[in-house]
């Protein structure tokens, strides 16, 4: 076969490089599982030469006699409770310190709260009834490979017709300063549901004597089940006769099973009860989720808690 001359550039290509010498690697620099006898290696006087899988393995009556059942039956006193069990640190001490408590759903938590046994009646009846209606009421398709149209911005610039519109906030929307919250589209993991109740109440006798205020936390912690906090007032109100850091309203915060108990009470209960009642307004509250509504004293003595000091 016949060599053709070849360009410069690609001579390179054509030039047989001699084989690398491999480095000889000697007894002391490999590393590998001990399947050879130390005697055959050559190891250092620092390293110790003894292995665990050298110690020869327990006897047959030692194996025999293990039994930790009877060991543990045989014991006359038994061990301290607090040796094998986890204790939660009485404070938390941010996110990097090693012992970290475990959380309020752990048995072991001190935080722990036990339940719950059994569903409320309203939360069955959101479960089974309302949820489902509301999602097909709601439920907006949208095929795959839907995009939405473009939207303005939410906020108003302001159009440089003077000096002074340079380095300004944007500007709120038209007719409102106030920004709602963006509507996403409903479906099976953001149905509407109850998250919270507060119950809220002022005592205008308050400023002149605490024992109003006394009686309004009384009567709202027999109402809802949870205790209930005091709020000061924080401007001066000359019409009402309210000073600065004069405490005269009391409030309730309701989760969970206390708020589904406290809101089925309300409506199958007190709502009913009152006369000429026409319910709720739907303009109640912000279009935002939230909604509100009160009670007159004639109405709040309709309470079973509240109306049983009457009949008394």
């Amino acid at each position: 076969m016949a060599c053709r001359r070849v360009p410069g550039s690609l001579s390179f290509l054509c030039t047989r490089q001699p084989p690398r010498a491999r480095p000889i690697i000697t007894p002391i620099q490999r590393r590998s599982a001990s399947t050879e006898t130390p005697a055959t290696l050559e190891v250092s006087e620092d390293v110790d030469p003894s292995s665990s899988f050298q110690t020869p393995p327990p006897s047959e009556d030692t194996v025999q006699s293990f039994d930790p059942v009877a060991r543990s039956r045989s014991r006359t006193k038994e061990l301290p409770p607090s040796r094998y069990r986890f204790r939660p640190p009485k404070y938390y001490r941010g996110p990097l310190h090693p012992h970290q408590p475990p959380p309020p759903s752990d048995p072991s938590s001190r935080l722990f709260l036990p339940g719950p046994f059994s569903l409320p009646r309203l939360e069955q009846t959101y479960t089974t009834t309302i949820a489902p209606d509301l999602l097909t009421l709601t439920y907006l398709h949208l095929p795959p490979g839907f995009r939405p149209p473009p939207r303005a911005a939410r906020l108003r610039e302001w159009d440089d017709s003077s000096p002074y519109h340079k380095n300004r906030p944007a500007r709120g929307p038209r007719g409102d300063d106030v920004l709602r919250l963006l509507k996403k589209p409903t479906n099976f993991r953001n149905i509407p549901k109850l998250e919270g109740v507060t119950v809220h109440c002022m005592a205008k006798g308050a400023k002149d004597d605490s024992a109003y205020l006394h009686i309004a936390g009384m009567i709202i912690q027999a109402i809802s089940g949870v205790r209930v906090t005091t709020h000061a007032a924080r401007k001066s109100v000359p019409q009402w006769g309210i000073r600065p850091n004069t405490y005269i309203s009391v409030t309730a915060e309701l989760r969970g099973e206390a708020m589904y108990h406290f809101l089925s009470k309300c409506v199958d209960v007190v709502m009913p009860r009152i006369k000429d009642w026409k319910g709720v307004k739907g303009s109640s509250g912000d279009s935002s989720g939230n909604i509100s509504f009160g009670f007159t004293p004639e109405d709040v003595a309709l309470f079973p808690e509240v109306e049983v000091n009457y009949d008394m």
